[in-house]
């Protein structure tokens, strides 16, 4: 049986987040703060170790740094957890060598899979040296997991600040450049044949963006327009090419973000698809602010064609549905800003 060590200063989140693991069968070991935490994973030596960032005595990345100079426990695969959702605080715990952030409040599902893929890379690492598959020679100064190759585009890309409403590529031109999303939203859209736009995807900070091929001079088959100012880090696909043919693991991890995206483009479309006007309308407040970071509290400053685009109906018929929400209590809207009143009852509409 696995051991986990959970690391968590909030009482009631920790004793919650400990019976969910151990209804999933792993023996875990609890820490109220950053220094015991310290003490039992180096007596324990856990297979895995949960962690807050914001604690008393020593924090999360106190942890983790301090745990990275013991010999012992720096293999531990290590994840944060916390609420702190910036890009820049993203970055830090990766540059600190965490394998993974996960943001209060998660899922079940989330923290499960998360521990699931960390301690099975863990095993099969370790398969990997004790047969001498690999070097370390090999991989010395390499690019060795998904987190590392977006340190990659940090530090070598070509960075670029785009202004909002700008167009970062348009469908049919030619692909040279993979982006990595530094700093805020960008849209990726189509035209129908009556030449309305659709919006395919939305894409935050820390997103990939422009995969269309491997392969130099393979047109792209959307656009990409910035919803808000975006900087961007862009590195040329014959770079990208050589990266990932030198190491397995960053592509299969690479293969399962591209995945994902792809479920979440075929889930929009089937909403698009078979949901009422006024369900189409809801889910789509709910995903911009999910997507711009938002409470629920927060207003959500986007404009109408945007919204509709995304819902995939018309304007006219989204001004009305918002104005419906709006008597009932659901949103505020102060010209174009959206605030969330009531978010379930907006997670309810049909």
């Amino acid at each position: 049986m696995n051991t986990i060590l959970l690391i968590e200063d909030d009482a009631a989140l920790r004793e919650n987040t400990e019976e969910l693991l151990e209804l999933s069968n792993y023996n875990v070991i609890t820490a109220p703060n950053g220094k015991i935490g310290i003490e039992k994973a180096k007596a324990e030596i856990p297979n895995i170790i949960i962690c807050d960032i914001m604690m008393p005595e020593v924090d999360g990345y106190g942890v983790l740094k301090n745990l990275s100079l013991d010999d012992k426990t720096q293999h531990i695969p290590f994840i944060f957890l916390s609420a702190k959702t910036e890009h820049k605080e993203i970055r830090k715990g990766m540059n600190l060598g965490a394998d993974d952030y996960l943001t209060k409040p998660f899922e079940e599902e989330e923290l499960l899979s998360a521990v699931e893929s960390r301690l099975a890379k863990a095993n099969l690492l370790s398969k990997m040296m004790e047969g001498k598959v690999s070097s370390e020679k090999d991989n010395e100064d390499g690019v060795r997991n998904l987190n590392e190759l977006k340190n990659f585009f940090d530090d070598h890309g070509k960075i670029l600040t785009i202004e909002k409403g700008e167009v970062i590529f348009r469908e049919g031109q030619y692909a040279t450049m993979i982006y990595l999303i530094l700093k805020g939203v960008v849209k990726t859209h189509k035209m129908d044949d009556s030449a309305k736009e659709l919006i395919t995807t939305l894409y935050k900070a820390d997103d990939f963006l422009g995969f269309t091929s491997l392969m130099e001079s393979v047109p792209y088959t959307e656009s990409a327009t910035a919803v808000e100012d975006v900087e961007l880090a862009g590195v040329a696909i014959t770079d990208l090419k050589e990266i990932l043919g030198k190491n397995k693991n960053v592509s299969l991890e690479l293969m399962n973000v591209l995945t994902d995206t792809l479920s979440d483009v075929k889930e929009q479309l089937l909403q698009m698809a078979y949901s009422s006007v006024r369900r189409k309308t809801a889910q789509t407040i709910l995903q911009f602010a999910e997507i711009l970071n938002k409470k629920p509290e927060d207003a959500i400053k986007i404009s109408r064609y945007d919204l509709a685009s995304v819902a995939g109906i018309a304007t006219e018929s989204l001004i009305r549905t918002l104005s419906g929400f709006k008597k009932k209590g659901l949103i505020e809207i102060e010209g174009r800003n959206i605030r969330i009143l009531d978010l379930k009852g907006l997670k309810q509409e049909d």
